[in-house]
């Protein structure tokens, strides 16, 4: 193992991007990618604004990391980008001199807490407005390498993991899309299946207008106001300044928690509490497959509880006097996301109250059989995607055990 500047072994911010020979640029801001993982490319063409910010050039390899809150971890690798992606200046853009390492090597050892909890601790101590560190920062640090062969070694390991954790995460995806195309047939379009299993709008079933909801609904159908299927209830937070309320067996969830995670389902947080945390505040403990929903700062975030557990007071929960009904409210809520986010009221920062989202009116299927149906297929979806969730839950916390001790020499590797 030898200690290198990583200003020796790499170019910081060397390319600058240009627009002339583009129509379209794909634009990925700092937000837009966490721990590796790449989501929502803005996509621009020159009739558009585009941001100031847009001014990094990548190819292959090219390692980006966000200067701002280093302990966000918004970092990545690419891997064959097109041309005409562009990211963030709030990015450090890191290609690697003549090989001189094993870019992904690099990239892995750049992810280590030692590194990113440094580096915000260094962000922190900045009078600027916001923590940020100097690309200069990055360039003088310090990174161990061992020889050549054995960082492709080590890459290819940790690769192996991640190609694994993506290959799983497109299952999910695809398993996801299937559900909510069918959600969309049966109980946006209204074609699910009548008593001789034709689609139902589509063969002639009668519709009616419904004031509230300014639609035909099939005939029947309820429009009832949420607290109608489900209690309503709040979250709250242990006292910090006692810390014997913290590090407990019981689960609790911020909206954090589901924006790291970014997963359908939630079975752990970044914090527990103890039985003390518990019974000195109002949250209460949530049974399996409540349905959580952020309430503020942002409103929005979804997910399913899969274990016993509580939150934080930026949730109303969701507990339905019929577990089963999870399977198809999921899917209400999310399609109708917009008309709760119009619920919120405030100064300060909008919140959905306990009272406006119990009288929030919903549509719901009184025919038991064709629910029963929806609850079969949705259920076999459902736990398919918990299992692969929970491969991958086991995957990243083997990699995450491996990185430091691979980093390090804890672990001696054999390149060849």
């Amino acid at each position: 193992m030898k200690k290198v500047k990583l200003g020796e072994i790499a170019d910081l911010n060397k390319t600058t991007f240009s627009f002339d020979n583009f129509e379209e640029i794909f634009y990925l801001d700092t937000s837009s990618v966490t721990k590796g993982v790449f989501n929502d490319f803005i996509h621009l063409t020159k009739n558009d604004i585009i941001p100031s910010r847009a001014r990094r050039a990548v190819k292959d390899k090219t390692i980006v990391y966000s200067t701002v809150r280093p302990n966000l971890e918004h970092y990545g690798i690419f891997e064959n980008p097109k041309d005409n992606i562009v990211v963030s200046t709030g990015f450090t853009t890191i290609d690697i001199k003549d090989n001189l390492a094993d870019p992904k090597f690099l990239y892995y050892n750049l992810t280590q807490n030692k590194y990113t909890n440094a580096l915000h601790t260094i962000a922190t101590n900045n009078v600027s407005s916001y923590p940020s560190i100097n690309p200069s920062v990055l360039e003088n640090m310090e990174l161990e390498f061992p020889d050549l062969p054995t960082q492709t070694v080590i890459a290819n390991i940790l690769s192996s993991l991640d190609d694994k954790i993506e290959f799983n995460n497109k299952i999910n995806n695809e398993l996801e899309a299937m559900a909510k195309a069918l959600y969309d047939y049966w109980f946006v379009q209204f074609d699910f299946p009548d008593k001789n299993g034709k689609p139902y709008k589509s063969s002639g079933g009668r519709m009616i207008w419904n004031e509230k909801l300014k639609r035909n609904i099939p005939e029947k159908w309820d429009i009832l106001p949420l607290s109608n299927y489900a209690n309503i209830i709040n979250g709250a937070t242990p006292s910090t300044e006692h810390k014997d309320n913290y590090g407990g067996n019981i689960v609790w969830i911020t909206p954090k928690d589901l924006s790291d995670q970014n997963n359908k389902f939630v079975n752990y947080g970044e914090r527990t509490i103890t039985l003390k945390g518990y019974n000195s505040c109002s949250t209460q403990l949530l049974p399996v497959d409540s349905i959580l929903l952020s309430s503020r700062a942002p409103i929005g975030l979804l997910s399913i509880a899969k274990c016993e557990l509580c939150t934080n007071q930026g949730f109303k929960n969701i507990v339905f006097f019929d577990n089963n009904d999870s399977y198809y409210f999921y899917y209400y809520i999310l399609s109708n996301m917009k008309r709760i986010e119009n619920l919120g009221s405030g100064t300060t920062f909008k919140e959905v109250s306990k009272d406006d989202l119990g009288s929030f009116h919903v549509l719901y299927p009184t025919d038991k059989e064709l629910r029963n149906t929806w609850i079969s297929l949705t259920k076999n979806t459902f736990d398919k995607q918990y299992s692969v969730q929970q491969e991958n839950q086991t995957l990243t916390q083997l990699r995450d055990f491996l990185l430091p001790l691979l980093m390090n020499g804890q672990v001696t590797i054999k390149s060849s």
